[in-house]
């Protein structure tokens, strides 16, 4: 989601010995928050049930950077995406970029860390695939899908329904109840979003589209909520890149389930499409995915979601910028709401 996937830097470098991550190279080097001893701020396997500690709830500048990557850049991903299945099968397409950026992403972590940095046990590697088909498969896979029968704005402005499910499903498993402040952020945020999507309801809208969209935002949100609370490898980005290698396989098989690879000739793709796939390979997949899965490991959950508030701004304005597409009175006003809205959840997380 892009998606995927996660702000204002106005202390990108974290100061002294703490870089903030710009692109995966960085990422790999970048320290976790303060009192994290472990590379990137990885946590131990098993240890990703337990609760952030005082301490790492504060909020470093490489987790502002992180988010600054995961706001900006998955919010260009939906015009990507559009571009891409343009003359591209769509889950074919997914799975390609995923596979190819969890495979540049896991031969970077081995060449940077060293062959024990990917080293994982059965069981790390089963959760780390489940995680993986939930969120590429089942997140990224169904916005592709729905983007073929609905706007590629729309499709970012549904995505904001993540967050709301994050705040659900602890809860849904006995976890605490959410603070009210939290909560109030979270629907004062879809608020916005829904002014911002007024206008795009008043016109003809495929159902399916928007079903495979909202279906997207559960599997990507269980996918979120699973990586906090199941034994993953030790190593952030090793995860990161046996995630998007298990969704991208999961993806080519869907692909060929249905039959993308019957008449489909790679000659026949347009440079533009071309253009748009590696642009989600480099920086939606292998850049900003690589910082969100860094980020769920980093920084407190509530938080990490604002960029489904964000992302769809970004798309708007994306699409005033590149295809001149109108800037109404709903989506200035909505975008406003929405920045309210991501104000009031970080000034909640930060006073935990």
């Amino acid at each position: 989601m892009t998606a995927p996937a996660p702000q204002s830097p106005s202390d990108a470098s974290g100061g002294p010995g703490s870089p903030g991550p710009q692109d995966a190279a960085t990422l790999l080097d970048a320290p976790g928050p303060p009192g994290d001893p472990h590379p990137a701020g990885a946590v131990r396997a098993g240890a990703a049930a337990t609760a952030p500690t005082a301490d790492r709830v504060r909020i470093s500048g490489a987790v502002w950077g992180a988010l600054a990557i995961v706001y900006v850049l998955w919010g260009s991903t939906y015009l990507a995406i559009r571009i891409t299945i343009e003359t591209m099968p769509t889950f074919l397409s997914a799975g390609s970029r995923a596979l190819v950026a969890g495979l540049v992403l896991l031969a970077l972590v081995a060449w940077r860390r060293g062959p024990a940095a990917v080293r994982v046990s059965r069981r790390q590697l089963g959760s780390a695939a489940l995680v993986g088909v939930l969120l590429l498969t089942g997140g990224n896979g169904l916005v592709v899908l729905g983007e073929h029968s609905i706007p590629s704005g729309l499709a970012a402005l549904l995505v904001a329904i993540v967050p709301l499910w994050m705040v659900l499903l602890p809860v849904a498993f006995g976890g605490a109840r959410p603070r009210p402040a939290a909560l109030g952020g979270v629907l004062l945020g879809l608020a916005g979003l829904a002014v911002l999507s007024s206008p795009a309801f008043g016109g003809d809208i495929a159902p399916a589209g928007v079903i495979a969209v909202v279906a997207a935002t559960l599997t990507w949100a269980a996918g979120s909520f699973a990586a906090r609370r199941i034994s993953m490898p030790s190593d952030a980005f090793a995860a990161s890149a046996y995630q998007m290698i298990a969704g991208g396989v999961a993806s080519l098989l869907v692909a060929l389930g249905r039959g993308e690879q019957h008449g489909f000739d790679p000659a026949q793709v347009s440079g533009r499409s071309w253009l748009a796939l590696a642009y989600l390979v480099v920086f939606g997949s292998l850049v900003a995915f690589t910082a969100y899965a860094w980020l769920l490991q980093s920084a407190p959950l509530t938080l990490v979601a604002t960029y489904a508030y964000v992302n769809p701004v970004v798309a708007v304005l994306l699409g005033w910028l590149v295809f001149a597409e109108p800037l109404t009175g709903p989506i200035l006003c909505g975008g406003g709401i929405v920045v309210a809205a991501v104000c009031l959840v970080v000034s909640t997380e930060r006073r935990r």
